[in-house]
């Protein structure tokens, strides 16, 4: 694993350490790594949102799209 120094002021410092006591984490490092994997998360959430924004509008799901759904499910089993 690499290793990273960053400097935080004093009330960042005290709110991760917070975090870390009350949070479950073990230690700062891994408070920082859940940060940042919560935030690579949200970004591939938002890249999804945005990709399914911009596509072309799909098929109506009325009663008949789930109607035909089931009939094809049952046919398949």
């Amino acid at each position: 694993m690499t290793t990273m120094n960053i400097s935080l002021t004093e009330p960042l410092k005290q709110f991760v350490d917070r975090q870390v006591s009350g949070g479950g984490y073990d230690s700062s490092s891994e408070y920082v790594r859940d940060l940042i994997r919560k935030e690579q998360d949200r970004q591939s959430l938002r890249d999804l949102l945005l990709d399914g924004a911009r596509s072309a509008p799909g098929a109506t799901a009325d009663d008949a799209y789930f109607q035909d759904l089931r009939s094809r499910v049952r046919h398949s089993e």
